[in-house]
Parts: C-alpha cells; sequence; structure tokens
C-alpha cells in the first residue's frame, strides 16, 4: 500500500512541477503582451497630446495596473529629479528598479530599456517612425513567445508525466 501511495505522491509532483512551468510560461507570455499594452499607450499619449513625458507616464500611469503604475509614476519622479542626467540613463534605471518584479528575460529586458534612447527625442516624425518600429519588434517578440507556447507547454506536461514514471518504475 505505501508504495501504491508514494507512487501516487510522486506523479502528482511531477505533474504538478510540469503544470507551473506551463503557468509560468503564459503568464511571461502575459507579462510581454502587458508591456506591448503600455508602450503603445505611451506613443497613442505623446501623438495626441505631446505633452512632457513626464505628464505623459503619469497619464498612462492612470490607465494601467502594477508594477507598470508604479514604474511610470517612478520614472515620472526620477525624471524630475535627475534633471542632469539624459533620459536614457533615467529611464533604463528605472525598468532595472521597478520591472524586477516581471523577471523579464536579458534579451527582453535590453529591448524595453533600448526605448529609452529615442523616447527623448522631441522630433515628432522621427519618434513616431521608431515608435513603430519599436513596437514591431515587441510584436515579434511576442509572437515568437506564443508560437514556442504551444510546443512548450505539450512538452512541460508530458516531461511531468513520463520524469513521474521514470522515478516510480526506479524506486518500485
Amino acid at each position: 500500500m505505501q508504495r501504491v501511495t508514494g507512487a501516487v505522491l510522486i506523479l502528482t509532483a511531477t505533474c504538478g512541477a510540469g503544470y507551473v512551468y506551463c503557468r509560468e510560461l503564459r503568464l511571461y507570455l502575459e507579462r510581454m503582451t502587458s508591456l506591448r499594452y503600455v508602450m503603445s499607450l505611451i506613443r497613442g499619449e505623446i501623438a495626441y497630446t505631446r505633452a512632457p513625458l513626464t505628464e505623459v507616464f503619469a497619464a498612462v500611469a492612470r490607465k494601467v495596473k502594477e508594477p507598470y503604475r508604479t514604474w511610470l509614476l517612478g520614472t515620472a519622479k526620477e525624471m524630475e529629479a535627475h534633471r542632469e542626467q539624459g533620459f536614457p540613463a533615467v529611464w533604463s534605471r528605472a525598468v532595472r528598479r521597478y520591472l524586477e518584479p516581471l523577471e523579464l528575460k536579458r534579451e527582453h529586458r535590453l529591448l524595453l530599456t533600448e526605448a529609452g534612447s529615442f523616447l527623448g527625442s522631441l522630433e515628432k516624425d522621427t519618434l513616431d517612425r521608431t515608435f513603430a518600429l519599436y513596437l514591431e519588434r515587441m510584436d515579434r517578440e511576442t509572437e515568437k513567445l506564443r508560437e514556442g507556447l504551444a510546443a512548450k507547454t505539450r512538452i512541460g506536461g508530458c516531461l511531468g508525466v513520463m520524469s513521474g514514471i521514470f522515478l516510480i518504475v526506479i524506486l518500485l
């Protein structure tokens, strides 16, 4: 009876691990989609109001959830406090500080940090074209994640079950 109970517990644990892996993949895709949404809101707010970035960030922060709200409000406060530093330095520091809970992959964090290099531009045409290219890159990255999600979900589920069966066979 103990062997059967142990086998069921092992199988349940490994299946649970596969489920958690799949869930984390879906949550990461959600985070990237939310970041893309926030960046498109920033683009729209800049195009519509042509307000200073601190006002743009405050307006967008009212429309988004945490941790994006804290990130945008923190960036606006840092911009006001560190006027002598360039915007890219303030932006990258704010991305590191406020978006750490998102646990972004290195390439996605760099992609987000890269936005600071053109957001400080005051030329409307240049900013709009660069923002469009940036959003296209974010769409491609999100699409790559979405394409890989189905395959990785299947593999995660199968590996959970198969590793559980493997452990059961070895231990019995």
